[in-house]
């Protein structure tokens, strides 16, 4: 059986503080809370008829709750230019805008 000291619960607070701090510091350009919030309206007002509110729409287009995170870049491209049957955005949204879009779908619908 384990023994819990003042000394191991210290090391493993120390530990997770650590790690919180590596974490951050990978993740410079994490999206704000007002990027997303951007993104949400973009989505509500320029995608959700097609992905469905909240991107959760079963009989609708690709689900983007479940699009990769290390394919920004794919996504970039796909908004900008379009993909199958969805048209270009890139014509009408700009780039912050389409940024602001992958923020919303990195963080997910709260």
């Amino acid at each position: 059986m384990l023994k819990v000291t003042r000394f191991t619960v210290a090391a493993i607070a120390a530990c997770a503080c650590a790690y919180a701090a590596v974490v951050q510091a990978d993740a410079p350009d994490a999206p704000s809370p007002e990027q997303i919030k951007k993104g949400s309206v973009t989505y509500s007002q320029n995608c959700s008829p097609c992905h469905g509110p909240r991107m959760l729409d079963p009989q609708g287009a690709f689900d983007l709750r479940i699009f990769p995170r290390d394919e920004k870049s794919r996504f970039l491209t796909s908004v900008s230019k379009g993909k199958n049957q969805m048209p270009p955005w890139g014509g009408l949204l700009s780039k912050d805008d389409i940024e602001a879009l992958w923020a919303y779908v990195i963080a997910g619908e709260k």
